[in-house]
């Protein structure tokens, strides 16, 4: 997802990004190789890419070798909110797994079965939301495939045993191939008719039927 994100930015004409991540990404590099990324209007660490560690291909390695324009930096740097905050018009981009009709996303685990770390999620969505002009974004697919059967990622309730990773409560902007929602500020009925909308439309009429079951959408709202 980050270096699909980071191919369609090359493609924008945006100019002059920042980079303030836990992962420096193959992506993230293109971008800066492309000439994209200069961080000339970044807040903290003006110029600099900062990151806590790399994860990509060689060339990613050899790019970041002995480069000034590179900042490695302590977790405690990258991922606490109060250092996210500093950089006006932060955007916070991740993605997750699965995610309930209210908001909450589990992003590290499939059942009891762990599949990630926390990391810094919930940080980068906090830190993300509080800067001035910042937004944060969720980003999943629709539905995934498990030994040949297709379910959806949204869903009434999360499967039993997931890891609650970014409550409902800290949820902004979420999105999927269906489109995009902002949740901030809307009620449990406004959450639940919204997350329905991305779902893969073979499970639209089965959710909003479970949510309405379930007295997450009264009878009364349309």
């Amino acid at each position: 997802m980050p270096n699909a994100v980071c191919s369609l930015l090359a493609e924008t004409g945006v100019r002059d990004l920042g980079i303030h991540t836990e992962m420096l990404t193959d992506g993230i590099i293109d971008l800066y190789k492309a000439g994209v990324v200069t961080g000339a209007a970044k807040t903290l660490h003006p110029g600099k890419m900062v990151c806590t560690f790399a994860l990509g291909s060689k060339s990613t390695y050899d790019t970041i070798h002995d480069n000034p324009d590179v900042s490695c930096q302590p977790v405690e740097m990258t991922n606490l909110p109060h250092q996210i905050i500093q950089n006006d018009r932060m955007t916070a981009i991740n993605n997750t797994t699965q995610m309930d009709l209210q908001g909450q996303a589990a992003s590290e685990s499939s059942g009891h079965r762990h599949i990630s770390g926390t990391g810094g999620q919930l940080q980068f969505i906090r830190g993300a939301y509080a800067s001035n002009g910042g937004k944060s974004f969720l980003c999943m697919s629709s539905t995934y495939e498990r030994n040949g059967d297709r379910r959806s990622r949204v869903v009434l309730n999360l499967t039993p045993g997931n890891v609650v990773t970014a409550p409902r409560s800290d949820m902004m902007y979420v999105v999927t191939e269906y489109g995009l929602v902002n949740l901030k500020g809307k009620s449990v009925p406004e959450r639940a008719k919204a997350m329905i909308s991305l779902a893969h439309p073979d499970f639209r009429d089965d959710l909003e039927r479970e949510a309405r079951a379930n007295g997450l959408i009264p009878r009364s709202f349309v």
